[in-house]
């Protein structure tokens, strides 16, 4: 926009042991078409030499690194958050690289002529390494095409939204360890801010390499969600299809059942299969057959982490709050984390 203010931006993010990642994600940053005024990185108390690492940054970055042990990813998001002096605050994550477009066309939205956006929601493609974490990105990361994004809400991985909402109040919750970023999504969105969905800043995001990170990672989402009272239907449709009608098909009594639930799972793999599909021509064959076979094992390892964490989330609510209690409802404290070091 010609004779426009030019808007400064802050880039944060938290971390902690990411000794083995963070020059990848550094080097990410300094290659953006896009430099940030300032990047702001909170170590949660690293012990593996991840703090060292990120000052060796500091003469190639305008990189403030705050050591603040003991802080979750909320508290150290809102220590950032405090320290930011940027228009535009952008967010991203450990355990992800930034395409060299990103901060750019992330930042894009919030000069153009019209009404302007309050939060640019970016995107995230999965970076496997492994066939196992090929099998894992396509049974748990959406492509593009998937999304709706007038309902899209965005990861803390790849977002972008204006410092006068933090000015004004909005905070990433520090009751909750684990989907924190969506409740910050929904108290900006209850508070009448303006998300736009721009798919072409993305950045790329390694799966879990294992299956006991993947368990711990799905186990972990899913008490957040019982911490915060989020999808309570979607997590009682899990139970029921597990406890009910999984049973029941598997008895063979009655073969339409069987059959419908059969018809069901391949539904429920569509999916998957879809996005492997997608990337055929990037695959080699038996490597597409191994991961389609894969993808529904995944799902289910998923799907039972997922049983066994939301009612400990729930347990915790109650003992708290009280079940009837959401994230509307619980009431936020003052940033409570062990004081930030410079």
């Amino acid at each position: 926009m010609s004779g426009a203010k030019r808007l400064s931006v802050s880039l944060i993010l938290t971390v902690k042991d990411e000794a083995e990642n963070i020059d990848d994600l550094m080097a990410s940053i300094a290659r953006q078409t896009h430099l940030p005024d300032e990047v702001i990185v909170v170590d949660g108390g690293s012990t593996d030499g991840t703090v060292a690492r990120l000052r060796a940054w500091e003469g190639r970055l305008p990189l403030q690194v705050i050591e603040a042990p003991g802080t979750t990813i909320s508290q150290g998001r809102n220590v950032a958050l405090s320290r930011a002096t940027g228009d535009i605050v952008a967010v991203t994550d450990a355990g992800v690289r930034l395409d060299p477009a990103w901060l750019e066309r992330l930042v894009e939205p919030f000069s153009r002529e019209g009404e302007q956006p309050d939060v640019v929601s970016g995107f995230f493609r999965a970076d496997p390494r492994t066939l196992f974490e090929l099998a894992l990105g396509v049974t748990t990361l959406p492509d593009e095409e998937e999304i709706d994004g007038t309902r899209f809400l965005p990861s803390s991985r790849s977002v972008a939204f204006r410092r006068s909402w933090y000015l004004a109040g909005i905070r990433y919750p520090e009751w909750l360890d684990y989907c924190e970023d969506l409740i910050f999504d929904l108290r900006l969105r209850r508070a009448g801010a303006r998300f736009v969905f721009q798919p072409s800043a993305f950045v790329w995001f390694r799966p879990r390499p294992s299956v006991r990170a993947f368990w711990h990672q799905y186990f972990r989402y899913a008490r957040g969600d019982g911490k915060a009272g989020l999808f309570a239907r979607r997590h009682a449709v899990r139970y029921l299809t597990y406890g009910l009608l999984v049973p029941l098909a598997l008895s063979g009594r009655w073969p339409r059942v069987t059959q419908a639930a059969a018809a069901g799972a391949l539904w429920y793999m569509r999916q998957p299969w879809l996005r492997l599909w997608r990337r055929r021509r990037d695959l080699r064959a038996r490597d597409l057959v191994a991961a389609a076979a894969l993808a529904p094992l995944l799902r289910f390892i998923g799907d039972v982490a997922k049983m066994v964490g939301y009612p400990v989330g729930l347990v915790w609510r109650a003992r708290r709050y009280g079940l009837r209690a959401t994230w509307r409802d619980i009431p936020e404290e003052p940033t409570s984390g062990s004081p930030a070091k410079l």
